[in-house]
């Protein structure tokens, strides 16, 4: 699962000009058309890339206020808090984790209100045993991969 220079390169491209076509990847990369698909296609396998999709923001859907919820589960109950976290729309990512929770989520809501709604529907859920919610103020770096890949790509050097 090596990610080498040119690989770099491509996932660069990629996150940059989403919509953009191989072919033109390719023009850009000085290589071919089938380098890059093949490129792409063993990336794909191997787990790199794991999704083509837009990145929706939350807020642009009405929902601007975020907060992380840690939530503490009975024992033995893990599987089934997971798949009733999976039901409830505001929330858009959950982690099994270490430390004070056995679960970290991602929520968002349309105002504060809201959000104590949602942490209410989570408290009530079976095997819920506590909740901790820390709302988000300002974002300080947003999502990103693109120094990630930088990173690997240099460090890995030309395959």
């Amino acid at each position: 699962m090596a990610v080498d220079a040119l690989d770099a390169k491509i996932l660069r491209l990629l996150l940059e000009q989403p919509r953009t076509s191989v072919r033109e990847y390719a023009r850009l990369l000085g290589v071919a058309r089938g380098t890059v698909q093949a490129r792409l296609d063993r990336l794909e396998r191997d787990g790199v890339i794991t999704a083509y999709s837009p990145l929706l923001s939350p807020a642009g859907l009405g929902h601007p206020v975020l907060a992380f919820v840690h939530i503490e589960v009975t024992q033995g109950h893990l599987e089934e808090v997971a798949d009733a976290l999976a039901e409830v729309p505001q929330i858009i990512e959950a982690f099994s984790t270490t430390g004070g929770g056995d679960l970290l989520a991602r929520v968002v809501a349309r105002d504060a209100a809201h959000l104590e709604d949602v942490i209410q529907q989570l408290i009530s859920l079976p095997g819920v045993v506590r909740t901790r919610t820390e709302v988000a103020l300002r974002e300080r770096v947003p999502h990103r991969m693109l120094p990630l890949v930088e990173a690997v790509g240099t460090a890995a050097g030309p395959r």
